[in-house]
């Protein structure tokens, strides 16, 4: 079995974090990919504390094992959020879209593992030094908000920044890509569009339809203009906001047109009006299977890929 330092630290039994995407990632999910062996993580986004709360309850009521929140720094809803994390003696925060500094103290005294997600060696330099657990290198393949860097570039240069153990993420579906990213220098991987496909995951049957049928150039990004560009998948809605995006459209209407988009695709499967995160990985998701399935699959492709990399086996 692959032998992690993130296993030892979380105490989980699979080097596997299930992304925490907004509005999808909910309290059901997470339990799914804990009780499989993973880390399952909550996703805040722009919800209030109350519903993070609700969802972090839930998950407890499904399984013992550890669970995290991922906290969403742009949300209007983040302090409120960081608070409702140390309350709920949440294990594990995950940040991403911000800089965490604000709070990493408090959650450190509160016991919790600080594992913010970075998407340049600067940032992970500062968040080293302010303490925090682990690092997430994510790479632009993923979806939703997204760096310049790709994971294949970033990952090692994280792994050189910093002493703390890092989880790649961005452009990993299977066992190849997890193998790939161990071989870069990370101890575990997060994977997020392919839990999209989970039993456990409950987004509109619309939206898991065009993940299993989504092509190898299904994806785009847009946002650019506004300084938080997005990963999402091709719909009339992502192909009209990026006309608006490069027309004369004020910035102040822009972002209104992007507001509640992900709800509606993930509540309602509507793509004209929906937008549906997706990272590039979503043509090597073929199937919808149960969370833990996913989770020991990863891994068992893995393994064998890493025999010739033996302080990963035991």
């Amino acid at each position: 079995m692959i032998q992690s330092a993130i296993c030892e630290m979380l105490g989980i039994q699979y080097p596997v974090f299930q992304g925490g995407m907004a509005w999808i990632a909910d309290g059901k999910l997470a339990a799914a990919v804990s009780n499989g062996g993973g880390l399952g993580i909550i996703a805040a986004g722009n919800a209030p504390g109350e519903y993070v709360r609700e969802q972090v309850r839930t998950a407890r009521k499904l399984t013992e094992k550890p669970v995290g929140v991922n906290i969403m720094l742009l949300s209007p809803y983040a302090a409120e959020v960081a608070k409702v994390v140390t309350e709920e003696k949440v294990e594990v925060v995950t940040t991403g879209a911000g800089n965490p500094s604000a709070y990493i103290k408090n959650w450190l005294a509160a016991g919790i593992k600080v594992i913010p997600v970075v998407a340049s060696v600067a940032m992970a330099k500062l968040m080293t030094r302010l303490g925090a657990s682990a690092l997430i290198a994510e790479g632009g393949e993923s979806g939703g908000h997204v760096g310049e860097l790709t994971t294949m570039v970033l990952v090692p240069q994280v792994c050189d920044a910093t002493d703390l153990p890092v989880i790649a993420a961005g452009g990993i579906a299977d066992g190849r890509g997890a193998a790939a990213a161990f071989m870069l220098g990370a101890c575990a991987v997060q994977m997020g569009t392919r839990f999209l496909s989970a039993v456990e995951c409950t987004i509109h049957p619309a939206y898991k339809d065009k993940i299993l049928k989504a092509t190898d150039l299904c994806t785009m990004v847009t946002g650019r203009r506004l300084g938080h560009p997005v990963r999402s998948l091709r719909t009339p809605f992502a192909r009209e906001y990026a006309r608006a995006e490069y027309s004369a459209m004020p910035d102040e209407e822009l972002e209104a047109m992007g507001t509640g988009a992900l709800r509606r695709a993930v509540q309602e499967g509507d793509s004209e009006k929906g937008c549906f995160l997706s990272g590039q990985i979503a043509a090597m998701v073929r199937k919808e299977q149960p969370a833990a399935e996913i989770v020991r699959e990863v891994m068992e492709e893995a393994e064998p890929l890493l025999l010739r990399a033996p302080q990963w086996v035991k």
